[in-house]
């Protein structure tokens, strides 16, 4: 999203995409592309539960920040595996 090195600089700022898209990417079009979007990529009953339960909407905070919002509590097939 930021397009960012480590030193701040921003590599092909014309790439950027927003937080909608990159979630689309790495969720629903993740599963489509490995043909297996009728088992995971929404939180869709019968589907298989593995997300990530953030302290912050990824949606509202300032892109920069993405990477510093701490991990609540991860759950495979729908049963906690690591709660803080």
């Amino acid at each position: 999203m930021t397009r960012k090195d480590t030193q701040g600089r921003v590599w092909g700022p014309d790439q950027r995409i927003g937080i909608e898209d990159a979630l689309r990417i790495c969720t629903i079009n993740g599963a489509y592309a490995s043909f297996e979007e009728h088992r995971k990529g929404s939180l869709t009953p019968g589907k298989l539960a593995d997300f990530v339960l953030l302290a912050q909407d990824p949606v509202t905070t300032d892109p920069d920040a993405l990477k510093d919002i701490p991990i609540v509590a991860t759950y495979l097939g729908g049963h906690p595996t690591f709660e803080a």
